[in-house]
């Protein structure tokens, strides 16, 4: 399978997990099992394999901007890099679907945090905070 096959994947699969997490942010099934655990380690597992195959012949490395940009022109390292994103945002917005089901806030929060998280990771997690403060 090619980086560009893997990538097409990984992004319906991540788009999937999105669409469930906005339907159904208050289901446990959903916003801990699937959203929290199943994909996130799936998407950790095929970035630990793409390093593991990729990184030794990857030129670059992480010391330096110029050394990153070196280590993102093999495609499977960027394809790495993509996981990394989709992992690591998909679980924080699990983690704000569990917090917000917890702590009773309205499902508004979540339909105005949850998109941008998925599209811009640190600021949807910024817009989080700051609806959650304001709701206080």
């Amino acid at each position: 399978m090619n980086p560009e096959t893997l990538f097409t994947l990984a992004n319906s699969l991540a788009l999937a997990g999105w669409v469930a997490l906005l339907l159904f942010p208050r289901r446990r099934p959903v916003n801990w099992w699937l959203c929290g655990v199943a994909l996130p380690v799936t998407f950790a597992l095929a970035y630990g394999a793409i390093l593991a195959f990729a990184m030794p012949a990857a030129e670059g490395g992480f010391s330096t901007l110029a050394g990153v940009a070196a280590l993102f022109a093999s495609p499977w390292v960027l394809l790495a890099g993509w996981l990394h994103y989709l992992a690591f945002d998909l679980f924080i917005g699990a983690w704000m679907a569990r917090r917000a089901t917890e702590e009773g806030l309205p499902r508004w929060i979540l339909w105005l945090a949850l998109p941008p998280t998925f599209l811009l990771g640190p600021l949807g997690l910024l817009v989080f905070f700051g609806l959650r403060a304001a709701r206080r």
